[in-house]
């Protein structure tokens, strides 16, 4: 049995005087004003107990987190023939880069990174229009965390898209090659405002306990995915979740996880539950420093490893 004061306690310590390392992504406008020295961490269990760290309550900007949850969306309403489109090998590249889509053919290494997922917002997309594709993302988060508060933050949304030369650039690439189906702009206006969705650590890990349990919710009973499709999303998290650093940190935590530009990262921890960590300031690839530091201690604690 695990004493999650003791874990939680010893997080902290190590935690504290650490807080405000890393820089903060300045390169989107709304971002860049956030505290550096803000920390959260919540760990959601299958049984539906939450155990919380710091400002695990302050809503935050969850980033490339969301590709987690619109790749699941993608394999329930696409299924295999989603990999036609997009790879499952791990980038080694920075997150926007458009080197690869030259080499190969317009196809992005894996769903994880900027091209991959605007890829699996055009499937998403084609389907029902990036309105409709964007308030069912929103209503199944709501219903993951059991919180309807969760929504798209508008004035980030807008500032990804003034700021989003890069991902125009990426989209119109793949475009080239045939591999977007939708007007760019349509696609983009969806992808922006998934990665603009707000949430708290709390609401975060919640969310996405499904991904610990085979697919399906343990609290609500829910399938959300199947075991397949789970232990898919899981094994590109491990390989893929966190750009050029993906086996720096499979190496120091040992989960799947997905870091996101707004100091997010999202862990699975098989059979055991999810956590969600927040600091805003990241290291050079762009995953969270105090952050990484928090799971590596979390998993010290508890021995949570997938290589224990």
């Amino acid at each position: 049995m695990i004493n999650w004061q003791s874990v939680l306690s010893e997080i902290d310590c190590v935690v504290e005087p650490c807080r405000g390392q890393g820089r903060v992504a300045d390169y989107i406008p709304a971002l860049a004003a956030i505290d550096p020295m803000k920390f959260g961490l919540a760990v959601a269990l299958g049984d539906g107990n939450l155990h919380t760290l710091g400002e695990a309550d302050e809503a935050f900007s969850i980033q490339s987190i969301s590709k987690v949850f619109t790749l699941s969306m993608g394999l329930r309403k696409v299924g295999e023939l989603l990999w036609e489109s997009v790879g499952r090998e791990p980038s080694g590249s920075p997150f926007n880069s458009i080197v690869q889509l030259e080499l190969e053919r317009g196809i992005p290494r894996n769903p994880l990174i900027n091209a991959g997922a605007i890829v699996v917002t055009d499937h998403l997309v084609e389907q029902q229009g990036s309105d409709a594709m964007i308030a069912e993302l929103i209503e199944r988060m709501r219903t993951l965390a059991d919180d309807p508060s969760i929504h798209v933050d508008q004035a980030v949304a807008h500032s990804e898209s003034e700021a989003g030369s890069r991902n125009r650039a990426l989209a119109y690439f793949m475009k080239s090659f045939g591999n977007l189906r939708n007007p760019v702009e349509e696609t983009l206006k969806a992808y922006f405002s998934h990665c603009a969705i707000a949430m708290n650590c709390r609401q975060l890990a919640r969310a996405a306990l499904f991904l610990a349990y085979d697919g399906t919710d343990p609290v609500s009973g829910v399938q959300m995915v199947s075991s397949e499709a789970c232990r898919r999303i899981n094994a590109v998290m491990m390989s893929c979740g966190h750009y050029d650093n993906s086996g720096d940190f499979a190496y120091r935590i040992g989960l799947p996880g997905k870091s996101g530009v707004g100091g997010g990262i999202l862990v699975v921890a098989p059979r055991h539950g999810t956590i969600a960590v927040w600091s805003p300031g990241l290291n050079t690839a762009g995953t969270s420093e105090v952050g990484s530091l928090a799971l590596e201690t979390l998993i010290q604690q508890t021995g949570w490893s997938v290589f224990v």
